[in-house]
């Protein structure tokens, strides 16, 4: 798979707009960059975490409560430590800022929790294209994914719009051909391509864990129309 910009997103969705942007802008030290109509009552603010985003969903009606998300921790590299210094968000998603290229990780990073560490290398290696750099750590252009080993009770029949830490965004050049070929080597669909506006075309597939994966070509980072 040929990413179109060598970093993934994270996506979180909240009920919290106000305390979750101070906790972001001013507590983790994102800069804020623009906020974007998702439909539907969302409004995404979104955050630059040295070339990869944080998408903040601001969600207008009650969100459900996933009982858990593979996602189990989000790294951001910070000059403003020197050593690993956790944090929770105010929906009380953990958030570790490290110094700047701890474990190799610039802008930010997700932590996996998933049932077998091998299993999900494959997955992310064959189906996603990213590189084992190390046994539990893989690289997706400039950004790291870890993977934690450990029993986990993912709730797979919550949405995708629920409160937490729930999904990332690989940014391709076509979301149909690359929605078509992770299927074929063995993602499970979580939803078709749709096309939002002049935006970008989406879908999401969802990893052996049920992580939510979002699949974008934006027109303003492809460069071409949706």
């Amino acid at each position: 798979m040929q990413l179109a910009k060598p970093f993934y997103d994270v996506g979180v969705f909240s009920n919290q707009s106000e305390a979750q942007l101070q906790f972001w802008q001013q507590r983790v030290g994102l800069a804020f960059d623009h906020s974007l109509k998702l439909g539907g009552g969302v409004l995404q603010h979104r955050h630059n975490a040295d070339g990869a985003v944080l998408k903040l969903n601001d969600a207008r009606d009650p969100l459900p409560t996933a009982l858990q998300s593979p996602i189990d921790e989000l790294l951001i590299a910070s000059t403003k430590v020197t050593a690993p210094q956790l944090l929770n968000d105010p929906d009380g998603n953990q958030v570790r800022l490290v110094p700047p290229g701890y474990r190799g990780i610039r802008g930010l990073a997700v932590q996996l929790k998933v049932q077998d560490v091998a299993r999900s290398e494959q997955f992310y290696s064959q189906v996603l294209g990213l590189q084992t750099e190390q046994p539990g750590l893989l690289a997706c252009g400039d950004t790291r994914l870890l993977l934690k080993a450990g029993a986990t009770s993912a709730d797979l029949e919550a949405p995708l719009a629920a409160i937490g830490l729930r999904y990332i965004t690989l940014q391709v050049f076509d979301c149909d051909a690359t929605y078509a070929n992770a299927l074929a080597a063995g993602a499970t669909s979580g939803r078709e391509p749709i096309t939002l506006g002049s935006t970008a075309r989406i879908a999401f597939i969802r990893d052996p864990d049920g992580t939510w994966i979002e699949l974008s070509e934006r027109a303003s980072v492809t460069g071409k129309a949706v």
